[in-house]
């Protein structure tokens, strides 16, 4: 019986471990730009819920004619207008391509919140990963008036 040769087993194994070591750089590359991403989006939907709050529960006349007695009223469609414009006037539109946003009210807390959501663009594709991801961000805020 003659021996087996076994050269050229030593080549398998560094091309598997180095395709297994490229599959893992891409995955932390891609997580870490997924990561950075999220935390982009933190910062825009809390500004535009800070923004919605603030002239959804009071409008811009509020601040010539003072803070009405009671409860603030929250408008939905204040709170959508306003959210739509600080998004557009802070670039987040064109940061983002694609980015929407939703928004929740809760009356009776006077909470306004925005969730905020845009495609993920992967530096590097993984196989198995999916073709078109989506990162999403939510931001909420309280209006209250004090005297």
């Amino acid at each position: 019986m003659r021996p087996r040769d076994e050269r050229g087993q030593t080549t398998v194994l560094i091309v598997g471990f180095a395709l297994v070591l490229a599959m893992a750089i891409a995955m932390v590359v891609d997580v870490s730009a997924a990561y950075l991403q999220r935390q982009g989006l933190d910062t825009v939907a809390d500004g535009a819920a800070l923004r919605a709050a603030d002239l959804g529960a009071t409008g811009e006349e509020v601040y010539g004619g003072g803070v009405p007695r009671g409860r603030l009223v929250l408008s939905a469609d204040r709170i959508r207008s306003s959210v739509r414009e600080h998004l557009a006037a802070s670039g987040a539109y064109a940061k983002y391509p694609g980015l929407t946003f939703d928004i929740d009210i809760d009356p009776p807390s006077s909470t306004v919140t925005v969730h905020v959501t845009a495609p993920l663009d992967l530096p590097l594709t993984v196989p198995g990963s999916p073709e078109v991801a989506t990162i999403g961000a939510t931001g909420s805020a309280v209006v209250e008036a004090e005297r």
